[in-house]
């Protein structure tokens, strides 16, 4: 099982949490929203899958726990990609 981040713009409040937890997976874009970092050096608010991003699980599951509005989804997914469950919020 492979594990799924992305962020719902329309809760953010950009409060920056995520950043301050984890700097290497979340920053605020132009409008002050958190955005996901991919290795690949664009940014996505859409489903990333852990192994496109420079963090460990340990730093994104803080982060997305430490944001006020949960803004932050955590999904478990299949070898198809298929969402199997939400982990955060429970």
């Amino acid at each position: 099982m492979a594990l799924k981040v992305k962020v719902d713009r329309n809760l953010c409040i950009g409060a920056a949490s995520c950043v301050a937890v984890a700097p290497n997976t979340f920053e605020l874009d132009s409008e002050g929203k958190a955005v996901i970092k991919k290795k690949d050096g664009t940014t996505t608010s859409d489903f990333v899958n852990y192994s496109e991003i420079n963090d460990n699980e340990t730093n994104i599951e803080h982060a997305a726990k430490s944001c006020p509005v949960n803004a932050i989804i955590i999904v478990e997914v299949d070898e198809q990609g298929n969402e199997v469950r939400q982990v955060w919020p429970s």
